[in-house]
């Protein structure tokens, strides 16, 4: 049984436990990544707030890089000493060899008690299906290509491979947080224009500039759809929601373009790509008599090859990752970050370090 320090969730709206945390040996397909530092996701957020109690203690975090320090004896693609991101997407696809529901523990323990959930890289000693973790070469293994694991994979991937965004693509990206700036940068990549960012922040809206925003939208100041049917006029190609809120899931639907009868004239497409709320309103004639589109995208990756990608631009300085995180605190600090993050206090993406 190791020892290792992490944060844990201990209960409903709670600050999170950090303390020790048991890890076992890994199971046949199980390894241990030693973590040097872990990104700081919204779902987070919502997870604290909205995690009943009767969950608890659960693991946080899902995008990690560290050193692979033990192998379950069924592991063919990693041993100790190679270097990995943990994710939460699996290598080969959802749902992945031996994949797990999120709830259900995989041996980690708090106090003697199981913790649940699949992926836990708030923990320095990352305990995972084999499935979540992805060797990268070492000199690739920086901080902030922790961010891969999500950030990037769920934003980017959105763009790349939900939407398939191509050149002259009118594009609008609801949230200029870690997700909104990977689908604004992959949307720029892909030499749409308009690009176009809605957000409440006047700070976070200038900071997009530099990740491929052409146009900027504060919708505290100015009405978004509108807004962006005068840029487009037409309506946009493409509409992602990065927040995941009642209102964003509403907004971007409307901001598509129309299409209208005929087997071909087919309407914009509305990405959710935030976190999911139960309940929220659509009006149909979008769907009936504009032809408009409605989809979700849930960590549109195919990690394998997708992350050598990613982390080929980054090197190129196309995507470059280091400038999209901009904060970084030690462990014994995650309260602190959530607060910040909550707060709409960080540009870009944050990460928690070991």
């Amino acid at each position: 049984m190791l020892k290792t320090r992490g944060a844990v969730m201990v209960g409903t709206n709670k600050p999170m436990a950090i303390d020790e945390v048991e890890v076992p040996e890994p199971g046949p397909h199980q390894v241990i990544v030693k973590q040097s530092a872990t990104g700081l996701c919204l779902s987070q957020v919502h997870q604290l707030q909205l995690v009943p109690d009767a969950d608890c203690p659960q693991l946080l975090g899902h995008e990690g890089v560290g050193v692979v320090t033990h192998v379950g004896r069924d592991v063919t693609h990693l041993k100790e000493g190679d270097h990995a991101i943990t994710t939460w997407v699996p290598r080969d696809g959802y749902p992945g060899r031996d994949f797990i529901d999120g709830l259900s523990p995989i041996g980690v323990k708090y106090k003697g008690e199981l913790i649940k959930g699949p992926v836990g890289t708030f923990l320095e000693d990352c305990l995972v299906s084999d499935q979540l973790a992805v060797k990268i070469p070492a000199e690739q293994a920086t901080p902030e290509s922790s961010i891969v694991g999500c950030a990037v994979l769920t934003g980017a991937g959105a763009v790349y491979h939900t939407a398939k965004v191509r050149a002259e693509d009118s594009v609008v990206v609801i949230g200029a947080g870690g997700v909104g700036l990977s689908a604004i940068k992959m949307a720029s990549l892909m030499q749409a224009y308009p690009v176009i960012v809605v957000d409440i922040d006047d700070e976070k809206l200038e900071f997009s500039k530099g990740w491929g925003a052409t146009h900027t939208i504060n919708s505290k100041k100015e009405d978004p759809i509108k807004r962006v049917w005068e840029i487009t006029r037409k309506g946009a190609d493409f509409a992602f929601d990065a927040v995941g809120s009642v209102p964003t899931h509403e907004l971007i639907l409307p901001m598509t373009r129309g299409g209208g009868p005929g087997g071909n004239n087919v309407g914009g497409m509305a990405v959710m790509i935030g976190w999911p709320q139960p309940e929220f309103k659509l009006n149909a004639e979008h769907f009936v008599y504009h032809q408009r589109q409605f989809r979700g995208s849930h960590g549109s990756a195919v990690p394998d090859r997708d992350f050598p990608m990613y982390l080929r631009l980054s090197a190129e300085g196309k995507f470059p990752l280091e400038k999209l995180v901009t904060r970084s605190y030690p462990i014994e600090q995650a309260n602190e970050a959530m607060t910040d993050l909550t707060q709409g206090k960080i540009a870009g993406r944050a990460l928690l370090t070991f």
